[in-house]
């Protein structure tokens, strides 16, 4: 089964987000659990989260269908000892708003070497960080997000990811959501078929399918490999309809979150609408 969502927003409390997410029509969503702009987020009231919880419940979100995503600032493998600290100490507090919200998934982007260490010791350090982090909570899966290759941003390739995965301690913490912008303009050429079963059978060679624990679904305002991010609506870039129609139907994508990031909001529900009704039956 497909579970086809949206990042909604947490506008009036992260409670409403479930809310807001069956209003379009959605199976899955995400959020930010707090500020996406700010080290520290206003805490979440424990009233707050069990109506977060309650929501869910009464709405049919469980919780490997709910991928929330950290806050922009952190970056886990930063070559400024002051930065990376703050990072650290950010990305914990993540994982444990997601702890008490009863989430089991918090998708990030790797990190950014700044031009400034080594390509090698920057995913060590993203490894690092991470590990420090899985040791200080429970129940909590980080779930790498493949990146567009823009500036010194870490994680365009399957075989960094790999990388980072191989250095992970408890490797049953440890995910993957590929977005497939990002992976478009980094160079998997997803819209041909011939490209999409190559892309997958990289993933599954070099990463291991085992790790795929959600998808952003973004069409590109740029061409293959321009190492540039930019999401567009669904059918309206370069990856084009019939790649999403044939990412629908892959028995492979079954059972995990596939979240819309696309910039016009007010056409989510037609998008996820439009998505269900290519599943063949």
């Amino acid at each position: 089964m497909k579970y086809i969502g949206a990042h909604v927003s947490i506008t009036g409390g992260v409670s409403n987000a479930p809310v807001k997410a069956h209003t379009i029509g959605a199976k899955a969503f995400a959020l930010f659990t707090g500020s996406s702009s700010r080290w520290v987020s206003k805490e979440i009231s424990p009233k707050e989260a069990d109506k977060f919880k309650e929501n869910c419940d009464k709405l049919g979100f469980s919780p490997d269908v709910i991928l929330p995503h950290d806050n922009f600032l952190i970056n886990l493998g930063s070559p400024d000892s002051a930065k990376l600290e703050l990072s650290r100490k950010s990305f914990l507090d993540e994982m444990n708003r997601c702890q008490l919200l009863g989430l089991t998934m918090i998708n990030f982007h790797p990190g950014s070497h700044l031009n400034q260490i080594d390509h090698d010791k920057c995913l060590d350090r993203i490894a690092e960080s991470i590990n420090i982090t899985l040791d200080k909570t429970n129940g909590v899966t980080a779930v790498l997000e493949n990146v567009a290759g823009q500036g010194s941003n870490m994680g365009h390739s399957f075989e960094q990811l790999a990388h980072i995965i191989d250095k992970i301690e408890d490797k049953s913490r440890i995910g993957v959501c590929v977005d497939t912008c990002h992976a478009y303009s980094a160079g998997y050429d997803l819209a041909t078929e011939a490209g999409y079963i190559d892309t997958w059978k990289q993933f599954d060679n070099i990463i291991g399918m085992k790790y795929l624990r959600g998808m952003h679904l973004n069409d590109d305002k740029r061409e293959l490999g321009s190492r540039i991010d930019r999401h567009e609506s669904i059918g309206k870039g370069t990856l084009g309809n019939e790649f999403f129609s044939r990412l629908v139907n892959d028995p492979n994508l079954d059972g995990i979150p596939l979240i819309l990031e696309t910039p016009d909001d007010s056409i989510w529900a037609q998008e996820i609408a439009w998505l269900y009704d290519q599943i063949r039956k």
